[in-house]
Parts: structure tokens; C-alpha cells; sequence
């Protein structure tokens, strides 16, 4: 992947652009992103500098979903685009909202005990239970 990398909410009123590679994909099964997105995982990219990501339109509308971290969203058609420490040491991106998603594929499975029984990708990546640290 090379050069700006860009996506946006289903509605279009929330875009963004990346300008540095994505890091490595994977499917997040904990329960907080089955609930903010509506679906057995999320699928998330990291950025390799969260400050190489800027929003181009609009302003997200921000969900503190943890002590730790926050969920930024479209405030008109509710899309869920980002994933943020609230430090800023980290930042990833809801694949599916970027404009070309196959550019990336997950590789990963995290905090699969959170893992629905009756979701399985069937592939042979890797699995990660929740770390505790």
C-alpha cells in the first residue's frame, strides 16, 4: 500500500485520510465492538502513526467505550470508522469503511472468548485470547 488512503461513513458526511501504510489487520471479537457495530467482530486496521489519520469531512461524534479507549462514529447515519487509545499511542480503522477494503486482510483473531459460537470465519489465522495486561 502506498500513497493517501482513504474512506468514509455510509452516509458520506464523515471522510477520512490516511497517509502512511496500514499496519496489520484483525478480527476483534470482544463484546464491546460486537455492540458498537452491531455484528459477531469487528475487523480492524491499525495505523502506523495515528497522527498520519485525519478526518477530511465532517466531525466524528465520540463514545468513550472504555477508561482506555474511544469509538468515533458518524453522528448522522451512525457508521463506526475508528477505534482510538485515548492517549494517542494508538489508532485503527474500521476496514469495511475504507474505500477500497480488500487492500487489507485480517490476519489475527483477538479477545476470542468473546467469540459468538455460532460466527466462525473458518480460516487458519492465528487466535488470541484477551490479554490482561
Amino acid at each position: 500500500m502506498s500513497g493517501a488512503i482513504e474512506g468514509g461513513c455510509h452516509c458520506g458526511a464523515l471522510r477520512y485520510r490516511v497517509d502512511e501504510p496500514l499496519q496489520h489487520a484483525s478480527y476483534c471479537h470482544c463484546r464491546i465492538c460486537q455492540r458498537t457495530m452491531g455484528s459477531p467482530a469487528g475487523i480492524f486496521a491499525g495505523v502506523s502513526k495515528p497522527e498520519a489519520f485525519h478526518y477530511t469531512a465532517g466531525e466524528p461524534r465520540i463514545f468513550a467505550s472504555s477508561e482506555k479507549a474511544q469509538r468515533e462514529f458518524c453522528g448522522t447515519c451512525g457508521c463506526h470508522l475508528v477505534f482510538r487509545r485515548r492517549d494517542g499511542s494508538r489508532l485503527s480503522i474500521n476496514v469495511v469503511t475504507l474505500d477500497d477494503p480488500s487492500i487489507i486482510e485480517p490476519t489475527l483473531h483477538i479477545w476470542t472468548e468473546s467469540s459468538l459460537s455460532w460466527f466462525d470465519t473458518r480460516d487458519d489465522h492465528p487466535r488470541r485470547l484477551q490479554s490482561k495486561a
